[in-house]
């Protein structure tokens, strides 16, 4: 029976991420994945939020993705553009890049950090105990592990199986996509009628068109071509002579959530914690950020520098971002509704959000800019991710996301040099003296007093601000990095 200290059940991009990131920090990761290779068949998301890509040029590998997606100053909510080009980060758009080449790139990176895939295998079942868990797979074999962490869709077996309620709200519309071949020149753009906002574009490769059909709730089988044209027809008139379908699928605004993200040596994360219509795309976005919440967490656990409490705060912060993104979507969906009481409602909502302080609030949340875990009082650092500044220090000028390529935490000193002496955890926090000459500035907060002293999570977020005196500095990194060092 083969060991691992973590197995993720999912080879998407959450899965992906999450095994990159504890293959950071050296533990021994392996993703069960039941697609015999990367190959992505059908629409899934299409782009990445700001702090998606910030966490990427965390890790030293954004511009993987931004040599291939598209840029675009704007992020949407309900069809309503809300502008971030004057957002504080170097990321202040949103990238169109299908989720094909994001998942391609994202394998590409597990690969280099030798992270192996059982490809054409399914978790099964599995059985846990105080120590181990046993992960049973299609092919017959078991796996071991320390944990394993469910990636595995908005079906999610492990979900399932660990009998973890999935709460929310039942669908109420519905839409069938499909990429196929045409013989007449289709209606190009959106359309809007009684049953809602339908589509038709060119696909990627330009020879092909993707068919976008809002629908009522009605059959629950797999769509057909036949399905197809009679949508076509009833909305458009004729069907343009469709043929030859690379996919045809349907989706819903079904809107569920986990109930627990963790039940002892199980962990959720993704679509297996939360799923919500696409609106907005932010489904991959929040899935790739649970794996970065999730990751240096679960390492520290599994190499015993930190208790297994520790998990607990992964379920504390990420739920109420997941909870708070169901609603963002549920609101779309209501703000889309054909009836003229809705477009009135609509209306007024974008009137507000062309305001300034709306927009930028907004549009803070769909980018991701916005999350604020709840750390206690103090500096309003605390608790939100740390500005990538252009530091200046002995050996010369760095960037602070580029101390963060390894996924360890980092102690940024900007006040006398060594004066904070962080022996007791020296070798799992990297420290840095350095200077910062500019302004402090925050998505929605704005400018911010300079602090002294910030200590900083792997996943880039600030646990603790300070000065010189160091107070509650040893309790914050006991807290988030386990207890001191024997002398």
């Amino acid at each position: 029976m083969a060991e691992h200290a973590v197995v993720i059940a999912g080879g998407g991009p959450t899965g992906l991420m999450l095994a990159g990131e504890l293959a950071l920090a050296g533990v021994d990761v392996a993703i069960v994945e039941r697609r015999t290779d990367q190959d992505l068949v059908g629409a899934r998301a299409g782009g990445l939020h700001t702090r998606t890509i910030e966490v990427f040029d965390q890790r030293g590998i954004a511009d993987r993705f931004l040599s291939q997606g598209t840029v675009y100053p704007v992020v949407r909510f309900a069809g309503h553009s809300l502008d971030i080009s004057d957002f504080p980060t170097r990321h202040n758009y949103l990238l169109g890049l299908g989720q094909k080449h994001i998942e391609r790139i994202l394998a590409g990176w597990v690969g280099e950090l030798a992270v192996p895939i059982y490809r054409g295998r399914e978790v099964t079942g599995f059985g846990q105990d105080a120590a181990v868990v046993e992960v049973e797979l299609s092919c017959g074999r078991s796996l071991r592990a320390d944990y394993l962490v469910g990636c595995d869709g908005g079906r999610s077996l492990i979900r399932k199986a660990a009998g973890i309620e999935f709460l929310g709200w039942d669908p109420t519309t519905s839409w069938l996509i499909a990429e196929v071949e045409v013989v007449e020149e289709p209606a190009w753009g959106f359309r809007h009628d009684a049953r809602g906002t339908h589509a038709i574009g060119r696909a990627e490769d330009g020879d092909r068109v993707r068919i976008v059909l809002e629908e009522q709730i009605g059959a629950v089988t797999e769509p057909t071509l036949i399905d197809l044209r009679e949508a076509l027809i009833a909305i458009y008139g004729t069907d343009y002579g469709i043929h030859s379908p690379t996919w045809i699928s349907r989706f819903t605004d079904r809107t569920r959530q986990a109930a627990a993200y963790r039940d002892r040596r199980i962990l959720l994360a993704g679509d297996a914690a939360h799923v919500h219509p696409p609106l907005g795309g932010q489904g991959l976005n929040i899935g790739v950020q649970d794996a970065v919440n999730l990751g240096w967490k679960l390492a520290q656990v599994v190499k015993r520098t930190a208790p297994a409490s520790l998990l607990d705060t992964y379920h504390a912060e990420r739920h109420p971002v997941a909870a708070r993104l169901l609603r963002n979507t549920m609101a779309q969906i209501a703000l889309r509704r054909p009836d003229d009481r809705t477009k009135a409602l609509s209306d007024y909502v974008c009137e507000f959000l062309s305001m300034e302080e709306p927009r930028r609030r907004l549009a803070a949340e769909m980018s991701g800019l916005g999350i604020h875990y709840d750390l206690g009082a103090g500096h309003p650092l605390l608790g939100r991710r740390m500005p990538d500044l252009d530091l200046v220090s002995a050996d010369g000028p760095l960037r602070v996301f580029t101390l963060l390529h390894d996924a360890r935490p980092v102690f940024l000193n900007l006040g006398e040099p060594g004066s904070l002496d962080l022996a007791p955890w020296s070798g799992r926090v990297r420290s840095i003296d350095a200077r910062y000459a500019g302004t402090w500035e925050l998505p929605v907060v704005e400018a911010v007093t300079a602090p002294a002293a910030v200590l900083i999570r792997p996943d880039g977020y600030v646990a603790w601000v300070g000065d010189a005196t160091g107070l509650g500095l040893a309790d914050a990194l006991a807290t988030w990095f386990g207890p001191p060092a024997a002398a």
